[in-house]
């Protein structure tokens, strides 16, 4: 093993850099010299070069002659919305490299660390900031994850059950959208902080299921909308301590009551080591969780786990109903 290849911070830094740039988008145009590029990209040339170069040397585009770059397999994903959105480090792709900064704190404490890099903890500098939290929202949606797989119950036949479903700190509400267009005959209820369910009636109408949707704009802190049949969590669960995480369930199980059932998806699979585990404790101490550590959360907030499944992605998803009192 190369101990300092290990280490090095350049190469992600130059990644960065040429997305911010927009290398990728200027060569896709048929602009692919330095001395074209550097000037429509507000950037040095010389400057630029030696950043390409570096990157061509490791993988990422090529230098057909000198000064002439092109893409290869590898840069085109740097065509790619999420990508734009996660490493533009002038949006949301400043705080997220920003944040590995404070990675010693983090380890140091076991809390997040991000506000010793923005002043702020995490959500609240999303709050005061209408732009990164848009891009955020982008991110988390169709433009990051792909268009929303509506399996969410292991047994198809279970639909027939469900009339109205509540999708708990859904974003824009691209997955309901999903759920309610493979399922006609349901209705749905949108729960999110007002900042984002006010970018949703786009998705929604788009879908053309806006005429099915009551959307609560709140807090999932706080309690939800009682008596549905269905509540779905979706990779909210992982961006919260343990402590809010169990909170979070709980407001579920409080409002599904005894005939309603509880799905959280992006839980429950086998965790493999991955920066994104470590970047959520970074910014705001979540974490991947097995289903032998997503079980005592949900016990602690009176749930039972019934099955998990998996949706075609591969995504893990867990089906959980309210414990009765004689099992409490």
């Amino acid at each position: 093993m190369d101990l300092w290849a290990l280490a090095d911070l350049c190469t992600p830094w130059c990644v960065h850099v040429a997305v911010t740039l927009r290398v990728a988008e200027h060569l896709n145009t048929g602009n692919t010299t330095i001395a074209g590029i550097a000037p429509a990209a507000g950037a040095d040339p010389e400057a630029l070069h030696r950043v390409l170069r570096h990157l061509v040397a490791k993988g990422l585009f090529e230098e057909p002659s000198p000064g002439v770059f092109a893409l290869n397999e590898a840069a085109r994903q740097l065509l790619e919305p999420a990508t734009r959105l996660a490493f533009d480090l002038d949006g949301f792709g400043s705080r997220m490299a920003g944040a590995w900064g404070t990675l010693l704190s983090a380890v140091r404490t076991g809390r997040p660390a991000y506000h010793e890099a923005f002043g702020r903890p995490y959500w609240e500098d999303l709050d005061a900031h209408p732009r990164l939290a848009a891009d955020f929202d982008a991110l988390m949606g169709p433009a990051g994850h792909g268009t929303p797989d509506p399996h969410v119950l292991a047994d198809p036949a279970d639909w027939e059950q469900i009339r109205t479903v509540v999708d708990v700190g859904g974003g824009t509400g691209s997955l309901l959208a999903e759920i309610l267009r493979a399922h006609p005959h349901l209705s749905g209820t949108l729960v999110e902080l007002p900042r984002t369910v006010a970018r949703a009636a786009d998705v929604l109408q788009s879908a053309g299921v806006a005429d099915r949707v009551t959307v609560a704009a709140q807090s999932f802190f706080d309690p939800l909308p009682p008596g549905h049949d269905l509540y779905v969590i979706s990779k909210v669960l992982c961006d919260w301590p343990d402590t809010e995480a169990t909170a979070i369930l709980r407001r579920c199980a409080d409002a599904a009551g005894p005939s309603g059932r509880v799905v959280a998806v992006g839980e429950g699979a086998p965790v493999a080591p991955s920066s994104g585990d470590l970047l959520m404790m970074v910014l705001i101490g979540g974490k991947d969780r097995t289903l032998d550590d997503f079980r005592p959360l949900a016990t602690d907030a009176g749930l039972e786990v019934r099955r998990v499944g998996r949706q075609s992605g591969g995504r893990h998803f867990v089906e959980l109903s309210v414990r009765s009192r004689a099992d409490i």
